[in-house]
């Protein structure tokens, strides 16, 4: 267990390493000159000489990605070429927007694609199995921003249920920020429902056909314990291994969603800087993303082992 629990640390590590080196060349290898791209078209040279000078573009690469690196690990992100504030406190600003909608998303794909997979495996070629395998073709094929409009067209405009568009922080009260984030979290969260959904569906039926679910049911066993006891713990790992995923595509979901209901979250945070060629905010975002799924996929890795114990050796 120690020795599985130290390798996917070390891998964790690799992966992270390789994951600043491709940001770091992000900017520094990408064709014309960084300092003149993000100073805009209107810049004087003494401009341009100034963002060399800030982002240390006028040393030898190798010494570039040494400060970098060593200004990363100490929490230094650099500081934002557009707003000239520190990059860390303009990503903490936007944080809890994007965390309360990205876990509130989260929670629905996957309570409700797990139970519906789980209930379409069990009633196999019924109606909710048909219902299911339509419903996943549309969650799946439908972009998120049209879904999006949709709900915002019949909810808010038509019925006036709900709040068009923008974003209430949570010390305004429970109320006012679950409700500006009922609209989102679900026109985000139907893909990964649907997602979910079909795994879940495919891994139950294969376990529910083997020979010890029939000697189980043979001896009597209730559904609820075929269902949990046995068919869900043996089918957990790939319907763990998607929900991981779901993280992955996650991030390109909330960029989407945040410009179509106006939530000032990251998502935002970085279309605005690729518009503004803001690149020490765009370098910055991907290395904290790019952490936090590494960190996911570990925290999942690790969950195997709970699952199915044969995984720690």
């Amino acid at each position: 267990m120690a020795a599985y629990i130290l390798h996917r640390l070390v891998s964790t590590i690799a992966v992270m390493a390789m994951v600043g080196i491709l940001v770091f060349l992000l900017l520094r290898l990408s064709p014309g000159d960084p300092a003149a791209m993000m100073a805009g078209n209107m810049a004087t040279p003494e401009m341009i000489a100034g963002i060399r000078e800030q982002l240390g573009l006028n040393e030898p690469l190798p010494v570039q990605f040494a400060h970098w690196a060593l200004n990363i690990l100490g929490g230094d992100f650099g500081a934002s070429i557009l707003a000239g504030r520190p990059v860390l406190e303009l990503i903490s600003q936007r944080v809890e927007p994007t965390l309360s909608l990205s876990i509130l998303t989260m929670i629905l794909s996957v309570t409700i694609g797990v139970f519906f997979g789980i209930l379409a495996a069990w009633r196999s070629g019924g109606l909710v199995d048909r219902i299911l395998t339509a419903f996943s073709a549309l969650g799946y094929s439908v972009p998120v921003f049209v879904v999006g409009y949709f709900f915002i067209y019949v909810f808010a405009l038509k019925a006036r249920w709900l709040p068009v568009q923008g974003y209430q922080p949570i010390d305004h009260g429970i109320g006012p920020w679950f409700v500006h984030l009922i609209l989102p979290s679900v026109a985000l969260s139907l893909p990964y429902i649907a997602f979910i959904a079909r795994i879940a569906r495919a891994s139950m039926l294969e376990v529910l056909s083997e020979d010890y679910m029939r000697t189980a049911a043979a001896k009597g066993a209730s559904s609820y314990s075929m269902l949990v006891h046995h068919a869900l713990k043996n089918a957990g790992a790939p319907i763990l291994t998607v929900i991981g995923i779901s993280f992955a595509y996650l991030v390109g979901g909330v960029v989407i969603t945040e410009t179509v209901f106006n939530i000032p979250g990251v998502g935002r945070l970085v279309v605005d800087a690729i518009n503004n060629r803001d690149y020490p905010i765009i370098q910055g975002v991907l290395i904290l993303v790019s952490g936090l799924y590494v960190l996911i996929n570990l925290a999942v890795d690790l969950a195997y082992t709970v699952i199915d114990p044969r995984i720690r050796f």
